[in-house]
């Protein structure tokens, strides 16, 4: 059974006694850390208690998988529900899970984390299939996580920092979750007693750990950025992700831009345009979303959506080798991008 976050919000305020195991995996190791983290707390409070709480590694089990059939089967010594978190699983432990599942009425919850594993996996195949299982994907975090999780660590920690120091550290910081805690965290350690965060700050604090997200592809793309743009494609590709979801993300960017430019056009000020759009431009975007909206005419936005359906198109065309003809779209919309810069 798929997660999404409303539904993990709710578990881990209520845990459901029917869920035996979650799968939590994906690219982002920081975010796969954080929410194995909160699973085992809702079984223990602590995280180490040698009484609840069992960490195995996927090898030991693959290795000697009675180990984990006899740790499930146990009792707590001290009563109370126990929790058995196997990190760096790999598809050899699914044929266990299904004989283990079926077989045990304990009410002990396995916790299994990856970032190894792809959606293709038939451990996460398992965990999507069964509706005793819970399969949480923890992929690379989106603008608004990036955001959300800088403004709660400066709350938290008693700080302040104006908008664009904050813009500045947001385009600076990764998609992984743990790399950001540590960014932030060394910038909190380098404030000292100051509670205003600056520009120059992060200036002298934060190193560009920037990476790749389907919004890098759009922006790098419709931004004229060729390369930046197909690097990031091949990275998403090579962690999993479908190159038909990431036709769908342009053809949802131009979309956008196609809204913004119609607004434009009518005489509205491109600042107040960007408030009327739904979901809101991310703040540390805003520059380079207003940019696309001056570059792109309204007869090549509708080119790029047609080129893009054609994409798609094609990509559910049996035997089309769909990863090139995404790559030779990207490239076509961000040579096209990189001419009307120079013009404009």
């Amino acid at each position: 059974m798929i997660y999404k976050q409303a539904q993990i919000d709710k578990y881990l305020k209520k845990p459901e006694p029917q869920i035996k195991a979650f799968v939590v995996y994906g690219s982002n190791d920081g975010l796969v850390n954080e929410y194995v983290k909160k699973l085992v707390q809702t079984v223990s409070k602590d995280l180490y208690d040698p009484f609840s709480v069992v960490y195995l590694n996927g090898s030991d089990v693959n290795a000697e998988v009675s180990t984990l059939f006899a740790e499930y089967s146990s009792q707590s010594l001290m009563g109370g529900r126990r929790v058995i978190v196997i990190k760096d699983a790999d598809n050899n432990l699914t044929k266990h899970l299904k004989t283990m599942f079926d077989d045990s009425k304990t009410d002990t919850l396995v916790v299994i984390s990856s970032t190894s594993l792809t959606k293709k996996s038939s451990l996460v195949s398992l965990a999507e299939e069964r509706d005793d299982m819970g399969l949480i994907a923890c992929y690379e975090d989106r603008d608004e996580d990036i955001f959300n999780t800088a403004r709660s660590m400066f709350i938290e920690n008693g700080l302040t920092i104006n908008s664009e120091a904050l813009q500045l550290l947001c385009a600076r910081l990764s998609n992984d979750r743990k790399t950001n805690l540590g960014e932030i965290e060394k910038l909190i350690t380098y404030m000292g007693d100051k509670k205003n965060v600056s520009v120059e700050d992060i200036q002298n604090c934060i190193s560009d750990q920037s990476s790749s997200s389907s919004d890098d592809i759009c922006y790098f793309a419709a931004g004229g950025q060729s390369e930046k743009a197909l690097k990031a494609f091949r990275k998403m590709i090579n962690e999993g992700n479908e190159p038909i979801s990431i036709v769908r993300s342009l053809s949802y960017h131009f979309s956008k831009i196609l809204t913004a430019k119609g607004f434009v056009e009518k005489g509205e000020a491109i600042d107040k345009v960007m408030y009327k759009l739904t979901p809101r431009v991310i703040f540390f975007r805003e520059s380079s979303f207003k940019k696309q909206v001056a570059i792109w005419s309204r007869d090549r936005l509708f080119s790029v959506l047609e080129l893009l359906y054609k994409a798609e198109r094609d990509c559910k065309t049996t035997n089309m080798p769909v990863e090139e003809i995404v790559s030779y779209t990207i490239m076509q919309i961000s040579s096209a991008a990189a001419r009307l810069s120079k013009i404009v």
